[in-house]
């Protein structure tokens, strides 16, 4: 069932509800949008009642400006007002940063599965240069969808730049172009923790709800790092590896970890 949530700066924020029980929301990555949610959702909906919502500036849901950080955790913080109050959390990759962010901030989060935070730790990949931010913006403002979305995946997610003309034939990148202003979004989240340093990580310490930190076996190696280096940090974390999964895990191998995780 796809309903709406007011966030306190009056952005209207889509959500999609399924299933019985107790409430676990979906904090997408970049780009992602709730529709990505869904095979996931259709699994976990036997278990949980599942919010998967549009962050803001995707899907239907609103992108009132200026961006803030902030915002978007108000906007989580919304979604868990209309889910009762309080809300297990899953994010993924910059999401789960986001939702990281929104525990330290005070939401009523009792737990929290992360998904490979792409938090750049050490020099298992080169860091995301310090005028990334500056060139995306830039790169926004003039209305460039198509090269803002190329230089995302080549400066921040690492792909080689000979890989990008065969994703702009792919369908996908009509999707991605369409929500290319929010990539400057999930940049402001990482902030800081694409550095090269695991000093930023240390903010995270007084977080100390249960948290699980997920990785896959076949994902790129500096996820392993920032995981293994973020559940170090955490006050009262727990691992877990999901056996042939990279950053795109299948629901069927998910699933039974985060039901074991929240079932507790």
């Amino acid at each position: 069932m796809t309903d709406t949530v007011r966030s306190n700066d009056g952005t209207t924020i889509a959500f999609d509800r399924s299933g019985h029980g107790p409430t676990l929301i979906f904090v997408s990555g970049a780009m992602g949008t709730r529709a990505h949610a869904a095979d996931l959702a259709a699994v976990l909906a036997t278990t949980f009642t599942v919010f998967a919502y549009d962050r803001r500036g995707r899907g239907d849901s609103g992108d009132t400006q200026p961006y803030a950080v902030e915002r978007e955790i108000e906007d989580l913080d919304a979604v868990i007002g209309a889910a009762g109050g309080s809300a297990f959390i899953y994010g993924h990759s910059s999401g789960a940063v986001l939702s990281l962010r929104a525990a330290a901030a005070g939401l009523a989060i009792p737990k929290l599965a992360l998904h490979e935070p792409p938090l750049i730790i050490d020099d298992s990949r080169p860091a995301v240069a310090d005028d990334f931010l500056a060139h995306l913006d830039e790169l926004i403002a003039a209305d460039k969808r198509d090269e803002a979305v190329a230089f995302f995946m080549t400066d921040s997610v690492g792909m080689p730049p000979e890989a990008i003309p065969a994703m702009r034939q792919n369908a996908s990148w009509g999707r991605m172009t369409a929500v290319a202003q929010t990539l400057a979004y999930d940049s402001r989240v990482m902030a800081d923790t694409t550095r090269g340093d695991p000093a930023p990580l240390k903010q995270w310490a007084p977080v100390t709800i249960p948290i699980l930190v997920i990785d896959g076996t076949e994902t790129f190696p500096f996820l392993h790092a920032s995981a293994d280096a973020l559940a170090a940090v955490l006050t009262n974390a727990e691992r877990a590896t999901l056996e042939g999964q990279d950053h795109g895990p299948a629901p069927e191998v998910l699933a039974p970890v985060l039901v074991e995780f929240f079932g507790r």
